[in-house]
């Protein structure tokens, strides 16, 4: 094994609203560090991390996409203020957590949402998951019923798609990879007022 693959990867969750908590529930659970931050001062959320608990650091958006993997969990349309806070984003992984519903395909160029956003993350690897749950199933534990709850992963980077599986893994999750982002993965975007047609199916996987 080579001295890059023992490097332990750093986390980061850019937003902290109902989505970017739940996610940092899971890391949490499992006991797995992650910085937290928004666009606002950390103090301003520095309680509610802690109530979830001490491995989630309230960080702020500078420090915090120092990370090698990014989740990106604020509104859709706040995806370029984060993008910019950095010129090149060479060597990571984002994570794209949003949900463009609502927003014209027009205004995406006719693009899928995931591949919009990947163009505003230059030299990142972006894998679109973890968004198809609401808040209140994605924040729960999990191990259900003796099986895994399923997070679906879409990406033209197999080895990033392959990255967020193992972390998926690591967080207790059944990672089922459906492929590209403009074939697998418009089944967990949304296009325009209409939803892909995996989004909000809540999937159980038993091994």
């Amino acid at each position: 094994m080579s001295k890059s693959e023992n490097k332990v990867a750093s986390y980061a969750i850019i937003g902290f609203g109902k989505i970017g908590q739940a996610l940092a529930k899971t890391f949490a659970r499992k006991g797995i560090e992650v910085s937290v931050a928004t666009t606002r001062d950390p103090e301003s959320f520095t309680s509610d991390a802690a109530a979830i608990g001490p491995e989630i650091i309230p960080s702020t958006l500078t420090e915090a996409v120092k990370a090698d993997v990014i989740f990106l969990a604020v509104r859709f349309e706040s995806h370029p203020d984060v993008a910019k806070v950095l010129s090149s984003w060479q060597g990571k992984t984002i994570v794209d957590v949003t949900n463009a519903y609502g927003v014209p395909p027009e205004q995406m160029g006719g693009l899928p949402s995931a591949r919009f956003v990947a163009q505003a993350f230059t030299g990142g690897k972006l894998v679109k998951g973890f968004n198809h749950l609401g808040a209140a199933k994605l924040e729960q534990d999990p191990a259900v019923h003796g099986g895994r709850r399923v997070v679906f992963l879409a990406s033209d980077d197999d080895g990033a798609a392959s990255e967020i599986a193992a972390l998926a893994d690591d967080l207790g999750f059944a990672p089922v990879n459906l492929g590209c982002l403009s074939e697998g993965g418009l089944l967990v975007q949304a296009h325009g007022n209409t939803w892909g047609k995996l989004i909000f199916q809540d999937l159980i996987k038993f091994d």
